[in-house]
């Protein structure tokens, strides 16, 4: 089935794709968590929660793999590089207390998915130490388990946690298709930006498409 998308359009396998929702937790995307307390306006990236949510449900509908993503901490620290930890030289670090639990920290408040995307039963987290979904994680094991071979991408930040993540991938061999108003940055001009490198030179990090020309495929499928 094929995905208007550029550079050229993609071709989907449902049944070899998965729906890889990366990163759209509560400290990020929630008035008064540490994306605001950083002076980031989270109405960017809250404009991608409309489209995740209808793409999640018609994924869904038709049985696909959905797997989710989180970025944190153990509540030891014990994996978390010191480069990671002083970088940005703020007052407020990895760790320390914020307004919704400690900061990137797995368990707390912050650190779980918003509520409009919340994983379903038998939805597989992916709970990452960095910004990439493969490092340190066992998202390969995942797919290669579930004869995956095709990642629709969406998620924050489009320029960080998902570009990163959709390098690995094409490294790993996986095609990715990037879902672009699926996808937000506190940043309008990074994510523009971002979205450009996926789909540069003929694609060389994978494909980019509107959420509404994945819904027609879906649906199409969904008879």
């Amino acid at each position: 089935m094929l995905v208007e998308a550029e550079p050229y359009d993609f071709s989907l396998r449902l049944s070899a794709a998965a729906l890889l929702i990366i990163d759209m937790q509560r400290d990020f995307l929630e008035p008064g968590g540490f994306g605001e307390m950083l002076g980031n306006d989270v109405s960017q990236l809250r404009r991608a929660i409309g489209p995740n949510q209808a793409l999640l449900s018609a994924w869904r509908r038709i049985g696909g793999l959905v797997i989710h993503t989180r970025e944190g901490h153990r509540p030891d620290l014990a994996d978390l590089p010191p480069t990671k930890y002083r970088r940005g030289r703020g007052e407020t670090r990895i760790g320390d207390p914020g307004p919704m639990g400690r900061i990137l920290v797995r368990g707390e408040p912050g650190h779980d998915i918003i509520p409009e995307l919340y994983p379903a039963a038998g939805e597989p987290v992916v709970d990452k130490p960095g910004k990439g979904a493969f490092h340190a994680t066992d998202l390969h094991a995942i797919l290669q388990n579930r004869g995956i071979a095709q990642l629709v991408v969406t998620g924050v930040t489009t320029e960080v946690c998902v570009n990163t993540t959709v390098r690995e991938a094409n490294d790993r061999g996986y095609d990715c298709l990037v879902v672009a108003d699926c996808c937000a940055s506190y940043f309008p001009e990074f994510h523009d930006a971002g979205l450009r490198m996926i789909k540069a030179q003929g694609g060389i990090f994978g494909w980019v498409a509107s959420s509404g020309a994945v819904l027609q495929v879906i649906k199409g499928a969904a008879g």
